[in-house]
């Protein structure tokens, strides 16, 4: 039996589930192919990813107002020597969005889940910032 082979930058990011742990939460590029294991898909980007259609990104949600605000974005620039700090401001941002942060928990609500992203570097992305916020108990 063939082994799929993961995505490029998908496989670090990918967690098993643990014990104790009610829900997995999976980060993806939203170029990546869907899979049936991705669970509940949801976008993170404050855009819509280009070149992608509604249907061909298979969403189940896209809670825009989690996404890092247009000039934290663009200040940081993905430069790998300022991401504790973009980490410590996206925090702050994410800490005024609390009714948001709730109705994504409920959504994701103990399933599988699978955040989604345009960015190249999953691993200095706000999608680790979120998914560490996530599986923190309310």
């Amino acid at each position: 039996m063939k082994q799929r082979k993961a995505a490029p930058g998908t496989d670090k990011s990918q967690r098993p589930r643990s014990r104790g742990q009610s829900a997995s939460i999976g980060i993806k590029r939203v170029y990546d192919k869907s899979a049936r294991d991705d669970g509940v898909r949801i976008l993170i980007d404050r855009l819509w990813p280009r070149g992608l259609s509604k249907a061909e990104l298979k969403l189940d949600a896209w809670p825009r107002p989690l996404a890092p605000s247009t000039e934290l974005r663009k200040w940081y620039g993905h430069d790998p020597k300022l991401f504790a700090e973009f980490r410590r401001r996206y925090l702050k941002e994410l800490a005024g969005q609390k009714e948001e942060l709730g109705a994504l928990r409920a959504t994701i609500n103990g399933r599988r889940a699978t955040l989604l992203t345009a960015t190249r570097e999953l691993e200095l992305s706000h999608a680790v910032v979120l998914r560490e916020l996530l599986e923190e108990k309310p």
